[in-house]
């Protein structure tokens, strides 16, 4: 049961590590294409981390089956929908940083 436990715990901080690296990316990067790849590609595994590491301190309940649907729901949702804004912005002509230009 420790090592459950401590699988979890281990779980939970890499992904509150990659959800703060997500936010740190959010502000640091200049435009909005590397922006939403960090915010996408962190946050997505972040919170799937996080999920998994309730789910192994949780143990075989219903509650671990909804999280893992959730787990799930989250990794097919969050890239389709940063992949959309991504498609949207470049059909309006949002150009992408290049050196030497401002951060917007």
């Amino acid at each position: 049961m420790r090592l459950l436990n401590t699988l979890a715990l281990i779980s939970i901080i890499i992904g509150l590590f990659f959800m703060v690296v997500g936010a740190v990316g959010l502000v640091r990067f200049p435009d909005f294409y590397t922006r939403a790849h960090a915010s996408g590609k962190c946050d997505t595994l972040g919170e799937g981390m996080m999920l998994i590491g309730f789910i192994l301190y949780e143990g075989m309940t219903l509650i671990s089956v909804k999280l893992l649907l959730l787990v799930a729901f989250i990794y097919i949702t969050s890239p389709t929908a940063v992949h959309a804004l991504v498609t949207f912005a470049h059909a309006r002509g949002v150009e992408p940083w290049k050196k030497g230009d401002e951060r917007r």
